[in-house]
């Protein structure tokens, strides 16, 4: 795998696993009718994190890019090019 492939590899790692971590942690307005304030959809997310889940799914990503390229040096994989 070349430079540029692995980039389109972790790319495609990263943004399939933002959609995994995106939900996780996340609470509703609605389950926190205490601090409820007025004009704001009750779907909305309270505090939606989403710096955490960005350094999350970084972490994720890398360790499973390191998985796929070491699948794919050791020829585990090889493509019928």
């Amino acid at each position: 795998m070349g430079p540029v492939g692995g980039v389109i590899v972790y790319l495609l790692l990263w943004w399939t696993v933002l959609f995994a971590v995106l939900p996780m942690r996340v609470r509703g307005v609605w389950e926190d009718e205490a601090n409820h304030p007025k004009g704001v959809e009750r779907g909305a997310p309270v505090s939606p994190e989403l710096w955490f889940k960005v350094k999350r799914t970084s972490l994720i990503a890398a360790v499973l890019w390191v998985v796929v390229f070491a699948v794919i040096s050791t020829g585990v994989l090889e493509p019928d090019v």
